[in-house]
């Protein structure tokens, strides 16, 4: 049965991280937004966004002081839209090595490790954290086909916005949407796994190419939902 309202995002908060960038860019794609650690509010929506900058421990600490572990392990696995951005992502994986060993959602098999300071042969030393423009490119046999996901329509080699320290290492390389290359290191920067997908970069920072993204999950959630946008 076709519901007739816009798909209504739940935006976790916690605490940090793009909030409102992220919700305009869902009002922008035609969604509704409400940013929530509170269950009722985020069980009411059509998909769950777990944003997040900064430290992993932290992070995993206001989840679980908001009791929302099993809240988001019990929607990934209801089928229902989970999304992750940035730190988002990588707490949707087993552990983080960042600050010690730290527990994520393990939603996705893998760990979360440290990019690492490296040269390259002129001398030019690679900052991190990774701030700033770098390419998103799909994987040698790589069993996601590119246009049955949220970067249908987006080009190989197509430049996002990144900011991050850290990055992850999947345990299953199906799971692998994209990779990204810095300082030498080809690093895992998207994934996609039925309903679950989450994205390193920031595609609210990543000008017309982030935005198509958006309106992809858009459209993925309307029709996993059997929800058809007003006006």
């Amino acid at each position: 049965m076709n519901i007739d309202r816009e798909p209504l995002i739940a935006i976790v908060d916690i605490g940090r991280g793009n909030l409102l960038s992220i919700a305009q860019a869902f009002n922008y794609v035609g969604l509704q937004c409400v940013i929530s650690s509170d269950h009722d509010v985020i069980q009411r929506a059509d998909a769950i966004v777990l944003p997040g900058v900064g430290a992993f421990g932290d992070a995993m600490q206001v989840l679980n002081k908001y009791d929302l572990v099993p809240l988001l392990r019990d929607w990934a696995e209801s089928g229902k839209y989970l999304i992750g951005i940035c730190l988002g992502m990588q707490l949707l994986f087993t552990e983080s090595d960042e600050f010690g060993t730290n527990k994520g959602l393990d939603l996705i098999s893998g760990n979360v490790i440290k990019l690492p300071n490296a040269q390259r042969s002129d001398d030019e030393v690679y900052k991190v954290p990774q701030v700033g423009w770098n390419t998103i490119y799909s994987c040698p046999n790589n069993i996601i086909e590119w246009d049955k996901t949220p970067l249908k329509g987006i080009h190989e080699q197509e430049y996002m916005y990144f900011m991050h320290s850290y990055y992850v290492q999947p345990s299953d390389d199906s799971v692998v949407l994209t990779k990204t290359n810095y300082a030498g290191v080809e690093y895992c920067s998207s994934i996609y796994s039925d309903n679950v997908m989450a994205f390193q970069f920031h595609p609210e920072r990543s000008g017309k190419s982030g935005l198509a993204l958006y309106s992809n999950i858009a459209d993925k959630i309307r029709n996993k939902n059997n929800v058809t946008l007003l006006g």
